[in-house]
């Protein structure tokens, strides 16, 4: 099911919806702009991009993040900074679901969420045929998502 917020052109992988507001191709390669839009309570697993910084944009919802060991919290309006190399991870807090941009420096990652909503792979099931493809994008898995021992 399309996003409503995102419109038809939407992407959806385990409950997230992806579009790509600025691809790679149209920044030359030096960015990638991503509008997803998280349910309640989720996250993706820790990890680590080697190649990129990512930055965070919250438009809607509260989203904890974790980042190098530390968490934090930020609403609408706030941002994070990821840089590239640091183990981290986010999980929406709130009750609501949580929009928000994923700006990644440089581009390319855009490609793995389309990998992934392609193939409808599942967490933990299908890890080996995620990790796979993650170190094409550059990404390593390091362990769970926010909230799971």
């Amino acid at each position: 099911m399309k996003d409503p917020i995102l419109g038809p052109d939407a992407i959806e992988w385990r409950g997230v919806h992806y579009k790509t507001i600025l691809s790679t191709a149209d920044t030359g390669g030096a960015m990638s702009v991503t509008d997803s839009v998280s349910p309640p309570h989720e996250g993706p697993p820790r990890h680590v991009h080697h190649d990129a910084d990512e930055t965070f944009i919250v438009l809607s919802g509260d989203v904890e993040f974790y980042l190098d060991g530390e968490t934090f919290l930020r609403g609408p309006g706030e941002t994070a900074f990821v840089p590239r190399g640091k183990e981290h991870t986010y999980r929406v807090a709130s009750d609501t679901p949580s929009r928000h941009l994923v700006i990644l420096t440089p581009g390319g990652f855009e490609g793995f969420f389309a990998e992934m909503a392609a193939g409808k792979f599942r967490i933990p099931e299908d890890m080996p045929a995620i990790e796979e493809s993650a170190a094409r994008f550059h990404l390593t898995f390091t362990g769970p998502p926010l909230g799971v021992h």
